[in-house]
């Protein structure tokens, strides 16, 4: 009894692995079945071992797994598998796809088709016409490298090589690709399409060109439906008489909108200036541009360019009509000039820059305070014209020679006059007092002048007090320094922030400015699988989708001061 299951089990193993076999063998490569062959020869000389079919009053006609194939003259190697089709030929897969030639060789072991002559090839939403094409239908796969062009609802593509996925309904195209629009055209290395979301995705050195715009990427993704795309790899796009250049940049034509993230540079073209910064906006509408992070605005100039720093930069307004702000702990700078407050206000139409709240300024080692400070542009030259601060204006610098005592110049208003951007002129009005330290030619203490008067003029030479000059009844003197107390050398008011001063362009920025980390972009430096994000692009319609270099520090200029008093 025992033999005798065993028997039973060996059959039943034996009989299932053979019907296994059966079903594998059957899911081998099918034959090529003729449908309708028409007139029937046989030419062993030329084509051994084929049947040669060749049309009559219809086509001659063949199938494959779903897939159906029409011409004029059919070779059929039954034995390999294999069919060549003549004239005027037709492939159809299914309702979806369709394609037309002169000739195609077919293998149906492996379902390849090559089609050459005049191919097209279409589908529901393109058109794809090229000299060759390779069909694999077991991929879903089209491939050509001989140039091709791609005509679809919106766009026509062309490009030396070409693939095509039929699933994903997407191209891949190399070497010498263009896309032509209407309202702009795209030219690239590389390119892949989506024709149903008309999405590209670019690589390598690419450019968009529309009406009001221009975009450079080298890895960026373009929506060509409503003009809308970004650029992650040295991305530019010149927008509105502005350069935009940053790690990633944002452009939306529709919103007139464009963005920028991480080594910043906005450039306006027509008043020569830069905005650098690790996040900004552009608004083409209001002709505006927001920046922040580590921004600063650079106002070019041929010898000595002015650096202006705030935690927020805003500019605004037509190019005749620029409005510069900088919002919170705003610092500028520029050789023998540089101050802080805590907003800067400039307008390009007057020429007027107002430093606005706690204001602070440094000409040369000469510290300048005030309740308001204002500088005035020429407007013809834009260089510097004059100063004025309002209210409590004080000068202080720190004594050269000693460096223990400090030069001190206070009255109601200060206003000063700048020669090629040198401060030259200072006029101090309105119960004016002056401490200042005396020395002879050798660096001699002559004397500390104390001295009340109802103005005062400063004539300075390279950033430093040449002459000084009372006017109005002075009332002081020249007292020997062991005549005159310490507490008697500081004028009421006065508050000494050398540690503040700002010497170089690289001091308009503190510790939290220059430890920003910057936002990580994906895709730069690894690769993105675009065909998730397509995907996920196609599941979200709302996806959106610095270094300054170093100058010398400013220095503090030595001069011996003989003072002048009027009646």
């Amino acid at each position: 009894m025992k033999n005798f299951c065993v028997a039973i089990l060996l059959f039943l193993t034996f009989s299932i692995l053979g019907i296994a076999q059966e079903e594998k063998a059957e899911e081998g490569p099918k034959q090529i079945n003729i449908v309708y062959g028409a007139n029937f020869t046989k030419n062993e000389v030329e084509y051994p071992g084929a049947s040669i079919f060749s049309k009559d009053d219809r086509q001659v006609q063949f199938e494959h797994q779903g897939a159906d194939l029409w011409c004029d003259v059919a070779i059929y190697y039954q034995l390999e598998n294999r069919l060549e089709a003549i004239g005027n030929v037709i492939l159809k897969q299914g309702d979806s796809v369709e394609m037309t030639s002169k000739k195609i060789n077919y293998l149906g072991d492996v379902k390849l088709a090559k089609a050459w002559g005049n191919v097209v090839l279409t589908n529901s939403d393109m058109t794809l016409r090229t000299d060759t094409l390779r069909l694999d239908r077991e991929r879903q796969e089209a491939f050509y490298q001989d140039n091709g062009t791609v005509v679809d609802s919106a766009n026509t593509l062309t490009s030396k090589i070409g693939k095509y996925f039929m699933e994903l309904k997407k191209y891949q195209f190399l070497d010498s690709v263009h896309v032509q629009n209407p309202k702009y055209t795209v030219d690239s290395e590389q390119l892949d399409y989506y024709t149903t979301s008309k999405n590209a995705y670019m690589y390598g050195p690419s450019t968009i060109n529309g009406e009001s715009y221009k975009i450079y990427c080298e890895r960026g993704f373009y929506d060509t439906k409503i003009e809308s795309g970004y650029g992650i790899k040295n991305t530019r796009i010149d927008y509105n008489n502005r350069i935009i250049e940053g790690d990633s940049v944002y452009f939306n034509k529709a919103k007139e909108f464009a963005s920028a993230t991480n080594n910043i540079t906005v450039t306006d073209t027509i008043n020569n200036g830069i905005i650098r910064a690790h996040y900004a906006e552009v608004f083409k509408a209001k002709d505006s541009v927001f920046a922040t992070r580590r921004a600063v605005s650079i106002s070019v100039q041929e010898k000595d360019s002015l650096f202006v720093h705030g935690d927020t930069l805003m500019v605004t307004g037509k190019p005749e009509d620029r409005v510069l702000r900088a919002f919170r702990n705003a610092k500028f700078y520029k050789t023998d000039l540089s101050g802080k407050c805590d907003s800067i206000h400039s307008e390009q139409k007057t020429g007027i820059t107002q430093l606005i709240r706690n204001p602070i300024i440094w000409n040369g080692a000469n510290q300048m305070t005030g309740d308001s400070i204002h500088l005035k542009s020429n407007l013809e030259t834009e260089k510097l014209d004059s100063l004025k601060v309002l209210k409590n204006a004080f000068i202080i610098s720190l004594d050269s020679v000693s460096m223990t005592g400090y030069n001190q110049a206070k009255g109601i208003n200060l206003f000063g006059k700048f020669i090629e951007n040198e401060l030259k002129l200072i006029d101090l009005v309105q119960n004016t007092e002056v401490v200042y330290y005396m020395y002879n030619d050798d660096d001699e203490l002559i004397g500390i002048d104390k001295t009340v008067c109802s103005k005062i003029r400063i004539t300075m030479v390279d950033n430093d007090i040449e002459d000084l000059t009372f006017y109005t009844n002075p009332d002081g003197d020249i007292f020997p320094e062991k005549d005159l107390p310490k507490n008697s050398r500081i004028l009421k008011g006065f508050v000494w922030r050398g540690d503040e001063r700002i010497l170089t362009k690289e001091d308009i920025f503190d510790e939290d400015d220059n430890n920003i980390e910057l936002v990580i972009i994906n895709g730069i430096d690894n690769p993105i699988d675009i065909d998730a994000e397509e995907m996920q692009r196609s599941q979200n319609e709302s996806d959106p989708v610095n270094n300054i270099p170093t100058q010398d520090k400013a220095t503090d200029p030595k001069k011996s001061v003989k003072p002048k008093k009027v009646k």
